[in-house]
């Protein structure tokens, strides 16, 4: 698959998530996203994400847009995840990497001089239309949330 870009079409899904039962695309249509994707729950930088987008979740919110954090992470782990720091962001669960592998974010990483297949913490904004607005690739974590809140603002209201 070719690498997406702004203006594409985002692919759709359907997955497991927090809490029990699925969610896709598809059931947010006519109102913006953010789908960010994760390595591994409970890590310092995933944990330290997740927290800064549940804080500014009312503002999401207050622009129509909705949160989705995604790893391959099983529903289990995402429970106790949210659990543990009061998380307010629906987390889906990929654990065969398909939809990663769709959106481009599933690629070989190195650590220690070890080659592997992992996330590329990535995070897009897709508008009302289900366009991609924005990506933001090998995303640093501090300021984020708040770039992509802001990002979010440029799309007006519902």
């Amino acid at each position: 698959m070719a690498e997406l870009v702004p203006g594409d079409l985002a692919p759709d899904f359907e997955l497991p998530r927090d809490g029990g039962g699925t969610v896709s695309l598809k059931d947010f249509a006519g109102r913006p996203v953010v789908l960010y994707f994760y390595p591994k729950d409970n890590t310092t930088g995933c944990t330290a994400e997740a927290i800064d987008f549940t804080a500014l979740a009312a503002e999401f919110g207050k622009k129509g847009a909705v949160v989705i954090g995604m790893s391959a992470d099983p529903v289990k782990s995402h429970d106790k995840f949210i659990t543990k720091h009061g998380l307010t962001v629906i987390l889906a669960s990929d654990e065969d990497a398909k939809v990663m592998t769709d959106y481009g974010v599933w690629r070989e990483k190195s650590m220690y001089g070890r080659a592997f297949m992992g996330v590329v913490r990535t995070t897009f904004l897709i508008g009302r239309d289900g366009r991609i607005v924005r990506i933001w690739d090998k995303v640093k974590v501090k300021g984020h949330a708040q770039e992509v809140l802001d990002a979010a603002a440029t799309l007006g209201d519902t």
